[in-house]
């Protein structure tokens, strides 16, 4: 691979080209330069990188390697493009106002580490005026077309660097993400996109539009290739007072499936989709393929989302727009686009009491959202509830925007976490995402799960119309597994502390690192604790190894290197009956890890033959013939699964109704179930007692069961 590329610059394909020696980075100049004559768009582009200058940057690369291989600098040789409202030293910020221009001194922090990483940075791309809009089409600059079908608007306010990456120019693109500028392009253009924790990427050295808000974005064709791109790009910033400290494990969990994985959908009239049929039938193939992935869908109260969207324009956060661009407002008003105007001087509409007010709102809406992580470990959303054309946005430039901001808005606001990836084309031939979101800090995960659904969804890359690589190449973008380090305490787990499972999230704010797969000596036993929310194993010694023989089995598990500041921290986590102690794997070799007192398995479900959790979870999950579905104002808030009900032979009350739950799967009386008035949907929620049957009258059913 000499010459141009055929498809698009995914990292894993580029970097096996360089390690094999098939392509050099100015053979990689080359290319990017034709591709960009080729698409002839000159409205993608404020600002290019000199062809001389790319070429000489290029060419420079190799002396970096210094003898090392190309795995020495992360990014080596990769193509990319930046936001323009993000500074680069030596090329003009516009944030696409020419009025507002000025040349930089410094680099932005987190240009600077991608380039420090080796990557090459091709120009700075067209935007919505100071990145308000999530359309694309609000630039001086003109309007870019859309990778995928040139009458549809590329989605905004990042409209340039998604449609650079769809369209195969570069291997990825920075953007910034306020209200979903990170996301919306992305599913429009069918890539991916990631909007990162707050503070995760130093926002230094960007055009502020809401300060407290803003995140520097990473756009990339795969969900591997973003974390990669991430992982760079992330890092504590000093100089910058939103920049967050962050301990996130050294490798980027691989999910093949999504077994054990909650999901969360909008219940009833709030999954909204505009009208748009093809949009909703979309979606609801998305959903289907993530339940066949192994994941538990369940519909969750969206209110105080959606509501907490609508405080982001329908309050006073514009006036925090209004402060980034006040002096220039005042100056040069006709200088700014006129609905981007309209839009900020909207400001001077609030009080300084209207922002207090605002903030108590939101406090209590996020509050409100925090007991929707209680049951999911994430939500699953349309990226958009529908894709305009050009003509339509520009008939109704706000309403149109503002329908779509319903699922994006609310992440910042929250402090979420999100990826937008590609998820099917709809029947009309729109491309069309969905976003999973999830608690601050939840990045790599949601990286992982997010790659899963790309993956299974079988979608070309981008406008490339390339495939996407096969998952073991991929894996090979992100960092590999680690050792620990010296200050880090080696811990086995072997159930919802796994990679993707409920309760991993507790090792990754405690900065633990995956190591690696493993399995116990065949000395132990393993139930299923089914009183806990999320259900867990219990693990059991039985008997010695030592070439004697014992009741016992191998049992699956993984390896993570926890920092040992943060153990007392993660035992803080562990209710009994289980505990940490000394498990002995099967190379003889112990580590500490999850034990359970063994009077506590006296009568749990015995899982041992399955070797382990994850085969557990996998295993067939068809469900008995049942003649009635639980009405919606039951909910099992111990997995939020399949929940149904078998008439008793006699009269009973609605709280004694047998309940078969098909994570548990098991008949159970109201497990952990919570009744929710209809008159308030969100509270108040009375626990009722959980206990297992055994009646020889569902026997049949029950038996049936593995």
């Amino acid at each position: 691979m000499t010459g141009p590329f055929a498809a698009g610059f995914d990292l894993a394909t580029l970097r096996a080209a360089y390690r094999d020696g098939e392509t050099d980075p100015v053979a990689v100049a080359d290319a990017v330069l034709a591709r960009i004559a080729t698409h002839d768009d000159p409205a993608l582009w404020i600002c290019r990188v000199p062809d001389a200058d790319l070429r000489a940057a290029a060419a420079a690369l190799p002396a970096r390697l210094a003898g090392s291989d190309v795995d020495s600098l992360p990014l080596y040789g990769v193509p990319f493009a930046v936001k323009d409202n993000i500074d680069v030293a030596g090329l003009p910020t516009t944030a696409a106002c020419p009025d507002f221009a000025y040349m930089p001194a410094d680099t932005a922090p987190a240009v600077q580490r991608l380039l420090d990483a080796g990557a090459l940075l091709v120009g700075k791309t067209n935007l919505d005026q100071f990145a308000t809009g999530l359309v694309g089409v609000r630039s001086p600059y003109g309007v870019c077309r859309n990778a995928i079908d040139s009458n549809y608007v590329p989605g905004g306010s990042s409209a340039g660097s998604a449609t650079a990456v769809s369209a195969g120019l570069v291997g990825f693109s920075l953007g910034t993400d306020t209200a979903g500028s990170g996301r919306v392009p992305a599913g429009f253009n069918n890539i991916v996109g990631i909007k990162p924790t707050r503070g995760l990427v130093s926002t230094r050295g960007v055009v502020p539009a809401c300060r407290t808000l803003d995140c520097v974005s990473v756009f990339a064709l795969t969900a591997a290739d973003g974390a990669a791109v991430l992982d760079v790009a992330a890092g504590h910033d000093p100089d910058d007072a939103y920049s967050r400290a962050d301990s996130r494990p050294g490798t980027l969990p691989h999910l093949p499936d999504l077994a054990g994985v909650r999901l969360g959908v909008p219940a009833g009239k709030l999954l909204e989709f505009f009208g748009d049929a093809a949009y909703a039938r979309a979606f609801a193939r998305a959903v289907d393929g993530a339940r066949a992935l192994g994941a538990t869908v369940t519909e969750i109260d969206f209110a105080p989302f959606a509501e907490t969207a609508a405080l982001l324009y329908d309050g006073p956060w514009v006036a925090e727009r209004m402060v980034a661009m006040r002096d220039f407002l005042d100056r040069s008003p006709d200088s700014v686009h006129p609905v981007t105007r309209a839009i900020v001087e909207t400001a001077r509409n609030y009080a300084a009491a209207d922002v207090y007010a605002a903030m108590y709102r939101l406090a209590a809406l996020r509050r409100r959202s925090e007991a929707v992580w209680d049951d999911i470990g994430a939500l699953l959303l349309p990226t958009a509830g529908s894709m305009y054309t050009r003509a339509e946005v520009e008939a109704e430039p706000v309403k149109l925007n503002s329908n779509l901001g319903y699922y994006t808005n609310f992440v910042n606001l929250l402090d979420l976490a999100a990826i937008a990836v590609p998820a099917a084309f709809a029947a009309d031939g729109r491309p069309f995402g969905v976003t999973l979101v999830a608690p601050a800090f939840r990045d790599r995960w949601l990286a992982a799960a997010g790659g899963a659904l790309h993956r299974a969804a079988g979608v070309a890359l981008g406008a490339t119309g390339a495939s996407h690589p096969p998952s073991d190449v991929e894996s090979a973008t992100a960092s590999v597994a680690v050792a620990p380090a010296d200050s880090d305490m080696p811990i086995a787990v072997n159930g919802a502390h796994m990679r993707g499972l409920p309760l991993n999230g507790q090792l990754l704010e405690l900065g633990a690192r995956f190591v690696r797969e493993d399995r116990t000596a065949p000395a132990y036993r393993l139930y299923a604790l089914e009183d806990f929310a999320p259900i867990r194993p219990g693990m059991v010694r039985v008997g010695e190894t030592g070439g004697q023989a014992t009741d016992g089995a191998s049992i699956a598990l993984e390896i993570w290197a926890l920092p040992s500041a943060a153990v007392g921290r993660f035992l803080a986590q562990i209710p009994p009956p289980l505990g940490l102690g000394t498990l002995e794997l099967a190379s003889g070799a112990t580590v500490k890890g999850f034990l359970c007192e063994a009077a506590a398995t006296a009568a749990a479900r015995d899982i041992t033959a399955h070797g382990g959790w994850r085969a557990w979870l996998r295993r067939d999950r068809e469900k008995p013939s049942i003649p009635e579905l639980i009405p919606p104002c039951l909910s099992c808030r111990t997995c939020s699964g399949t929940r149904v009900r078998l008439r008793p032979r006699r009269p009973a009350a609605a709280t004694d109704a047998l309940t078969f739950c098909a994570y548990r799967r098991d008949w159970t009386t109201s497990a952990s179930v919570s009744r929710h008035s209809p008159s308030t949907p969100e509270g108040p929620r009375q626990r009722l007692p959980h206990r297992v049957l055994s009646s020889p009258r569902l026997s049949a059913s029950v038996n049936r069961l593995p």
